[in-house]
C-alpha cells in the first residue's frame, strides 16, 4: 500500500498536499474525525491490516464505536466467507461498514475493454496469449485482439500446462506439462494415488474398525476371542453392545463350514470385511473402513 501510493505520487497521478499524509504512529495524536486510513484487507486476507483491526490485533489502530469502514472491492469468488467474517467483526466492534452489497462502492482492479484495446494498439504484438481469469475471460480478451485486427493463427487460448514455444518467425503449442495443485504429505510430494485419497476421506467420514483374530492352521477354528477395535467411529448408541455384536458376527462368520475349510486368507479377509461392514451399516448406519487381521497359529 505504501509503495503504490509513493509510485503514484512520484508519477504525478496522485497529488498529495504537503502535510496531508502522516505516519501510522501519529494516528493517535489526531482526533478520529480528522483521520482517514487506507488499508489492505479488502479480500479478507487473514494477516492484512483490516483483518487485524477487526480482531483487535493491530498494534496502532483500534476500531471504535462511530468509525466508518468503506470496503471498495467486491469479494473474489472463494473469499466471501473471509470477507463477511471481517465485516461482521467490524460491525460487532461498533463500526459502520459500507461495502458492495449495501452501496455501489466497488472499484475494479482490472482494465476495461477499451483500455485493453488501447494497450493492444500501442504494443502491437505479433502473437497474443490472454492470461488471468477463467476461460470465459480469456475468450473475450481474445475477441478484443481480433477486434483490433489480429488473426486467429496469432492468438493462443491455452490451458494450464500447455507449452507455447516461440521462435524467430513462428509460435507453436508443442506439448503439455503437469500443472495444478501438488499434494504434499510429509516428505512425499507429487501424484498421490486416488486410492490413498479415497481411503483418507473414508477414514475421516466413517472411522476405522480393526478386527484381530487367531485361527487354527489345522482345522480353521477360531483360537480365543476375537478383538474388535474402533477408532474415529461416531456412534450415538451403546458402543459396548455394538462391539459385542461385532465380535459375535466375526465368530459366526469364521465359524461357518464354508470358511473353516477355506485356506486362502485373502478370500477369508474379504468375506469377513463385507459381512462386518454390512452389520455395522445395519446397526449404526455407518460404513467404516474395516481392517481384518488374521493370525494363523
Amino acid at each position: 500500500m505504501v509503495k503504490n501510493v509513493n509510485i503514484a505520487a512520484n508519477l504525478g497521478y496522485l497529488d498529495v498536499p504537503e502535510g496531508l499524509m502522516i505516519k501510522p504512529q501519529e494516528i493517535s495524536m489526531l482526533p478520529p474525525d480528522r483521520v482517514t486510513i487506507l488499508s489492505t484487507g479488502s479480500q479478507g486476507e487473514p494477516l492484512s491490516a483490516l483483518a487485524r483491526m477487526a480482531s483487535s490485533d493491530h498494534p496502532l489502530v483500534e476500531i471504535e464505536k462511530g468509525d466508518t469502514v468503506v470496503i471498495s472491492a467486491r469479494p473474489v469468488p472463494g473469499n466471501e466467507t473471509s470477507v463477511y467474517r471481517i465485516i461482521d467483526r467490524l460491525f460487532a466492534a461498533g463500526a459502520r461498514v459500507i461495502y458492495e452489497s449495501s452501496a455501489n462502492v466497488h472499484v475494479s482492479g482490472h482494465a476495461a475493454a477499451e483500455e485493453l484495446k488501447v494497450m493492444l494498439n500501442l504494443v502491437k504484438p505479433k502473437y497474443f496469449m490472454p492470461v488471468h481469469g477463467e476461460h470465459r475471460h480469456l475468450f473475450f480478451h481474445a475477441e478484443l485482439a481480433r477486434a483490433v485486427g489480429m488473426t486467429d493463427d496469432h492468438i493462443f487460448l491455452l490451458e494450464n500446462g500447455d507449452i507455447l514455444e516461440l521462435e524467430e518467425d513462428v509460435a507453436l503449442v508443442t506439448g503439455q506439462v503437469q500443472a495444478g495443485m501438488i499434494l504434499v504429505d510429509g516428505f512425499a510430494m507429487g501424484d498421490l494415488h486416488n486410492l490413498v485419497l479415497r481411503d483418507r476421506q473414508h477414514l475421516a467420514s466413517d472411522g476405522l474398525v480393526m478386527v484381530v483374530v487367531a485361527r487354527s492352521l489345522q482345522d480353521g477354528r477360531i483360537v480365543g476371542d476375537p478383538e474388535v477395535i474402533f477408532r474415529g467411529f461416531a456412534h450415538s448408541g451403546d458402543l459396548d453392545e455394538l462391539i459385542k455384536g461385532a465380535k459375535q458376527t466375526v465368530i459366526e462368520t469364521l465359524g461357518s463350514k464354508e470358511l473353516q475349510h477355506l485356506n486362502d486368507l485373502t478370500l477369508i479377509k474379504n468375506h469377513l470385511h463385507d459381512t462386518l461392514q454390512r452389520f455395522l451399516n445395519k446397526k449404526a448406519g455407518r460404513r467404516p473402513m474395516v481392517l481384518p487381521v488374521i493370525v494363523e497359529v
